[in-house]
This record gives structure tokens, C-alpha cells and sequence, in this order.
């Protein structure tokens, strides 16, 4: 696969997708695209059903959605590992990133590819395509 065609969807760009926000649309451009390798971190599976759950959405439909558009990753211990690392590093300039947002960026680095998001934490990070 070649760098830039795999995507991992984190959960910011799930949500404005579904809700076919302006920046959704921008995401759209990336995630209805069938030469695109999608990943979605199982973690974020468990962001997007909290989402349905205040959103009174179905959560069924959205993950049945989110199934067939991308590889659902499972997250093992050195990816947790390296996100430790990633977000020490990190918050020395960017106070709060989280350690999901750590772990997005440490399975970008194992697989070589960017990050889709509009989290305001990811804004001009390198490998990562910034939703506006």
C-alpha cells in the first residue's frame, strides 16, 4: 500500500461524517473513497457508541457504517506502550493531548499513514490530514 492511501478515521472524523457537517463533507472526500485503506481503532468504536448514546443515533446502523468502510484495528500492549511515550512527548507543546490521541499517532507511526481528524490537538502535526 502506498503511504498517504491508508487513513487511519479517528473519532472526530467519524462523527462530523455522520452528521454531514462541512467538515464531514471533507472527510467524505477521503472515506467514500474506494482506493482509500481505512482504519478504525477499536477505541474509537467505544467513543462513537457514547456519541449514539447522547445523540439518540443508531448505534447499529453507524457501526455497521463504519464496518464496512474500514479494518477495525485491534490495539495491542506496544501500541499502548509507544502512546505513553508519544504523549509525554507531546504535551510538552500541546498541554491535555489525550492518550487516545497518543495512541492514533503511534499506530500512524507502525503503519505509515495519516490521521484523519479535526481535533483541535492534531492541528499541523505532520502525517496528518486536519479537517477545516
Amino acid at each position: 500500500m502506498t503511504y498517504g492511501k491508508m487513513h487511519i478515521v479517528d473519532t472526530y472524523a467519524w462523527i462530523e461524517y455522520f452528521i454531514g457537517s462541512e467538515k464531514g463533507e471533507k472527510a467524505a472526500v477521503i472515506i467514500d473513497d474506494q482506493n482509500e485503506h481505512l482504519i478504525t481503532v477499536e477505541c474509537c468504536l467505544a467513543e462513537i457508541r457514547g456519541w449514539t448514546l447522547r445523540e439518540m443515533q443508531n448505534f447499529n446502523e453507524i457501526y455497521a457504517l463504519v464496518k464496512s468502510n474500514s479494518e477495525i484495528l485491534r490495539v495491542f500492549t506496544r501500541m499502548w506502550i509507544r502512546a505513553a511515550e508519544i504523549r509525554h512527548e507531546v504535551r510538552k507543546t500541546v498541554p491535555g493531548f489525550g492518550l487516545i490521541d497518543s495512541l492514533m499517532l503511534a499506530i500512524q507511526e507502525e503503519k505509515r499513514c495519516m490521521v484523519l481528524t479535526g481535533d483541535p490537538h492534531f492541528e499541523g502535526m505532520k502525517n496528518v490530514v486536519f479537517l477545516e
